[in-house]
């Protein structure tokens, strides 16, 4: 069997079929048509595990055409011995549908995580199987972004009872040490001082969680790779003089739709924490910088109408030693932190302010490598340059 896709195009060569303008009456679509409007990735093996047919979601997700897909095998999506294998042989033994869930797809051609692959036996068909592809790992991140937003609102509200309850009075107290400062005997000078020095501390605290309003932001067409630059040069002056960085560009990308300067401290927030986790590799640490350019689900941006897609990827990546396993689920959760002189809301914030772009942040750690990938909108009406 060999289903056909109808084509929505004229390409020289091709052997899809071309699509009716409509159906008579009673009239049916083939099954072709079907699995091509489908919106998850669908595949066709026979009996000799190549590909016979792929359908139009499939493309975006292998990033391979649809005739080079039928180029390829079950080999170019993993060895023998992948799950996937398994799956596609207990459904030609059994006979019957499988489900599996949260498997890692990784070969020469595809290197993907959390994808749900279902597997049916194709009647009249022996051998054959039908394998559709759902990728989890979007609608997780969109569940732990809805959780380090609740996270950073309950920060919003904590900060509007300090910035009233405690300002004031805090600036009577810084005030008032000021005055003894000057008048008490020089034995006494010091406590004075540590007076008004905690004092500020903790007016700096307070303003920095005051940066969690919800006040909307104010964007524009912003060119990514200038933010990046921005940031590395400020980055190689000051903390990370001693770090080498590492540029990987996709120049082709579209302008971010968002606020620069909240992009700016969010990126120059990330590499500072780069830059502190290979601050002990004496000089050997490095620091990527990487933009790519990948499909994904259209979402809507907070108070707005306007649709935005995520296809926009920026990674700050470090050879540090990686984040443990006991730390990692908190990441982003306010006042953790593993720095003596940290406050822990570096990573809250970010995730607020990505949040409030109608984006994403995830974090990927292993031994040796770490790397914090935001994902960002682009309108699709938006095309200017700043």
């Amino acid at each position: 069997m060999v289903l056909k896709r109808p084509s929505r195009r004229t390409s020289t060569g091709s052997s899809r079929l071309v699509g009716a303008p409509g159906l008579s009456a009673g009239a049916l679509p083939d099954n072709a048509t079907l699995l091509d409007s489908l919106p998850v990735p669908v595949l066709l093996l026979d009996e000799a595990g190549r590909i016979r047919f792929a359908n139009s979601a499939a493309e975006p997700f292998f990033g391979i055409s649809e005739p080079h897909l039928r180029l390829l095998g079950l080999a170019d999506l993993g060895p023998a011995d992948h799950p996937l294998s398994l799956l596609i042989e207990q459904v030609r033994v059994n006979e019957v549908t499988i489900v599996e869930h949260e498997l890692m797809l990784e070969g020469p051609r595809l290197q993907r995580q959390g994808i749900t692959v279902q597997g049916t036996p194709v009647t009249d068909y022996p051998g054959y199987v039908l394998l559709t592809l759902h990728d989890s790992s979007a609608a997780r991140a969109l569940d732990r972004q809805l959780t380090f937003r609740n996270a950073a609102r309950s920060v919003s509200g904590m900060a509007a009872i300090l910035a009233h309850e405690v300002k004031n009075p805090l600036s009577g107290i810084r005030g008032a040490a000021q005055l003894l400062e000057t008048t008490v005997a020089e034995n006494d000078r010091e406590l004075a001082v540590l007076i008004r020095d905690e004092a500020d501390r903790i007016k700096a605290l307070v303003e920095r969680m005051e940066m969690f309003d919800e006040k909307p932001i104010e964007r524009r067409s912003v060119n990514i790779h200038r933010v990046l630059e921005h940031v590395r040069m400020l980055a190689q002056q000051g903390f990370a003089a001693h770090i080498r960085f590492v540029e990987q560009y996709d120049p082709s990308l579209p302008p971010v739709w968002g606020n620069r300067d909240q992009l700016v401290q969010v990126l120059l927030n990330l590499v500072k924490n780069a830059a502190g986790a290979i601050s002990g590799d004496q000089g050997s640490g490095e620091i990527t910088l990487c933009t790519a350019y990948r499909h994904s689900a259209r979402l809507s941006i907070p108070g707005s109408d306007q649709k935005v897609h995520l296809p926009l990827m920026v990674t700050v990546r470090d050879s540090g030693p990686g984040i443990s396993d006991s730390i990692r689920p908190h990441l982003f959760e306010p006042f953790l932190t593993t720095k003596t002189t940290g406050s822990g809301l570096g990573l809250a914030l970010a995730a607020k302010i990505i949040g409030d772009h109608g984006g994403l942040i995830e974090i990927d750690s292993r031994p040796g490598r770490t790397d914090v990938i935001l994902h960002l909108p682009v309108l699709v009406e938006e095309a200017s340059d700043i």
